[in-house]
Parts: C-alpha cells; sequence; structure tokens
C-alpha cells in the first residue's frame, strides 16, 4: 500500500447518513408530531433538518403553523418527537450499517489513523451501541456536547481537541450540505458523500466510504 502522507492524521465522520441511515425514523417520527399538531409535513421539509439539531429542526417545522408556542410548549414537542424516535432506534442493528463503514474504519485503524464521530444528534451513543459500534472511535462528540449545531463547526472543532489534531490535520466525511459548511468553518477537509455531493464547497465528492483510503496512501 506504499507510504502515509502526512497531512490527514484524523477522520471525523458524521453519523447519520455516513455510518447508519436512521432518516426514516426522523421522517416518521417528526410526521407524528406534525400530525399530532395539525401541522403540514413532507420529505421537502424533512430533507432540510438534515444535520441540525432537534430545536432548529422544530422551528423549521413550525414554520407551517399559524399558532404561536412558548418555550415549554416547543420543548414538550421535542421531547414528544425524541420519545418516538428513540423506540424507533431499538429496531436498529449492525445490518443497518452503510456500504463499507467497517472496512473502512478497519483501514484507518490499521494504518494508525485516528477517527471520531462528530454528530449534532444527542442520540449517538445509543445508535452507535445499537449498530455495535460504540467502542470503535478514537473519539466522540455529540449533541450532548455542543451548544451550536452545524453549520457551525463547534462539532467539528472540538471532536479535533479531543482527538489531540489540529483542524487542518482532519478529514471530515459529511453527508449533509450544513456538515461540509462546518468542516470548511473549521478549515478542515471536506468529504462528501451522498446529498452533500450538492455541495459547491466540498473539497472532494465519493461516491463509495472506503474511498477515503486512497488520501492515507501514496
Amino acid at each position: 500500500m506504499g507510504g502515509f502522507k502526512v497531512k490527514y492524521k484524523g477522520v471525523i465522520f458524521d453519523l447519520d447518513g455516513v455510518i447508519v441511515s436512521t432518516d426514516e425514523f426522523h421522517f416518521q417520527s417528526w410526521k407524528k408530531l406534525a400530525q399530532r399538531e395539525h401541522i403540514d409535513f413532507n420529505q421537502e421539509i424533512n430533507h432540510r433538518l438534515r444535520g441540525i439539531s432537534r430545536m432548529e429542526s422544530l422551528d423549521i417545522l413550525l414554520e407551517k403553523s399559524s399558532l404561536e408556542y412558548t418555550l415549554l410548549q416547543k420543548e414538550e414537542m421535542a421531547m414528544y418527537k425524541n420519545q418516538i424516535y428513540v423506540k424507533l432506534l431499538s429496531n436498529l442493528s449492525p445490518s443497518d450499517l452503510l456500504p463499507n463503514v467497517v472496512k473502512t474504519i478497519e483501514f484507518l485503524q490499521a494504518h494508525h489513523i485516528k477517527i471520531a464521530i462528530g454528530s449534532s444528534s444527542k442520540n449517538t451513543k445509543t445508535i452507535l451501541k445499537q449498530i455495535g459500534l460504540l467502542n470503535s472511535f478514537d473519539a466522540i462528540v455529540d449533541g450532548t456536547d455542543i451548544t451550536k449545531s452545524k453549520p457551525n463547526p463547534e462539532v467539528f472543532l472540538k471532536a479535533a481537541k479531543k482527538l489531540d489534531l489540529l483542524p487542518e490535520e482532519c478529514m471530515v466525511i459529511e453527508d449533509a450540505i450544513a456538515g461540509i459548511n462546518a468542516a470548511k468553518a473549521a478549515n478542515m477537509m471536506a468529504v462528501a458523500i451522498h446529498d452533500a455531493v450538492k455541495s459547491k464547497h466540498a473539497d472532494i465528492k465519493i461516491k463509495d466510504l472506503y474511498e477515503i483510503a486512497n488520501f492515507f496512501v501514496k
């Protein structure tokens, strides 16, 4: 496989859409909330929620409502949505991993590349446990660790710090445009997969996760 490039010493993975897809679970749980509140909700709106925090997602959903809501009401709605989502997560298993995730992780570990999860989800550790990868990463930064969601770079900067790496030594794998923007704001290499390939700011666009192995060999 040859020698390795020095520049990138760490890879930070977004979770949902890169490691595993729970997008349908999000859709179902937001839809149940929308139905309860008599608000229109569809896949187009759901797509806007990708990569951002739960409360920011709720604000987007409530754009379709003519009512005003208190912070307490909003918090109850977010909790209701999350309860449904967590119940759906119990169906997740290692069989739900996206293609070549394990192969990619094993390659990076074998070549001493540090790896982290950088996700806005507060359910990150629950998801990782369900799919059998809770102990596979050198660092995990999720929605419980941050105050600003993507496109703010906070999640990735904290992940780099936990890996004891400089931001410019890190590569970020993202499937959402907000995540690509966050990676660029963090001064990291932004690798787009799936929906993120539409981004004009991605440094590299890939079709398969294992393609990143090419960046660590001459």
